[in-house]
């Protein structure tokens, strides 16, 4: 783990990229996207205490981000400007997902944070350069409204999430605390005269040789907002297939020979 992020450390100081470090309280002009994610889940025998610390790691995290401003050529890397989340920065046991199993751990849930601005970013012409998902689904869905797998997980540092800002337009991530759910916004510039819609397709549970797994495919379209949404392309974000830990209520049965 050391290795690893020693090595992450040398590449921020030694790689080109020029990563976005200016935060305002000012807004751009225009919203992108917004959206919002519920703070507390029925999550089983999970301890409900992980999740009340877990709301407290994101009031601390969020504070790291929100009104970080990404310009044209810049790349935004969650892990370098949250930092480590230790306790002497006030972070609390919360629920993190490691090899293949929740268990507790300093600064866990601050993946929820990730998730967000991923699903934010897809919706917009900002390009993902490193993103990681978790490779096990621990959890039946709980009111669940994105897709399964369009999320983004962050492990301190080696497994960042980062995305890049290709275009001539300057971007904007804001993130806030209301009542029952974290939410967060991407603001723009400049107006677009077009959109994204993301969708799922394809999705399924699977038993293969008594082992739960599930898959699905994410795909989004660029539409013209102004031509009554006329779709201009079509392209696949990302194929999931990930082990499921609890058992389905409705699965399809395959052998690893046909899977």
């Amino acid at each position: 783990m050391w290795t690893r992020r020693a090595k992450r450390y040398i590449d921020w100081y030694v790689d080109s990229k020029r990563y976005a470090s200016q935060r305002t309280n000012d807004k751009l002009p225009y919203r992108i996207k917004k959206h919002q994610s519920v703070l507390l889940k029925r999550l089983g025998e999970s301890d409900m205490q992980l999740q009340i610390n877990k709301v407290t790691n994101l009031a601390i995290a969020l504070r790291q981000i929100t009104g970080i401003v990404i310009r044209p050529g810049e790349t935004f890397s969650f892990c370098k400007l949250v930092g480590r989340p230790t306790q002497r920065k006030g972070y609390l046991h919360g629920m993190e997902l490691s090899l293949g199993e929740a268990r507790p751990g300093i600064g866990g849930g601050i993946c929820q944070i990730s998730n967000l601005i991923h699903w934010l970013v897809m919706h917009s012409p900002l390009t993902v350069t490193e993103r990681y998902h978790h490779s096990f689904d621990p959890f039946p869905d709980d009111g669940r409204v994105l897709p399964f797998g369009s999320g983004a997980t962050v492990f301190y540092n080696y497994r960042d999430y980062q995305f890049t800002n290709n275009t001539k337009y300057t971007f904007q991530v804001n993130l806030w605390l209301s009542g029952k759910c974290l939410e967060g916004e991407l603001r723009i510039d400049t107006e677009l005269d077009y959109a994204y819609h993301v969708f799922e397709k394809d999705h399924a549970f699977l038993k293969i040789d008594g082992q739960f797994y599930r898959r699905n495919e994410i795909w989004r379209e660029k539409i013209l907002k102004f031509e009554s949404g006329r779709v201009i392309d079509t392209e696949l974000v990302t194929k999931n297939f990930a082990r499921v830990t609890y058992t389905p209520d409705v699965y399809h049965t395959e052998s690893s020979t046909t899977s």
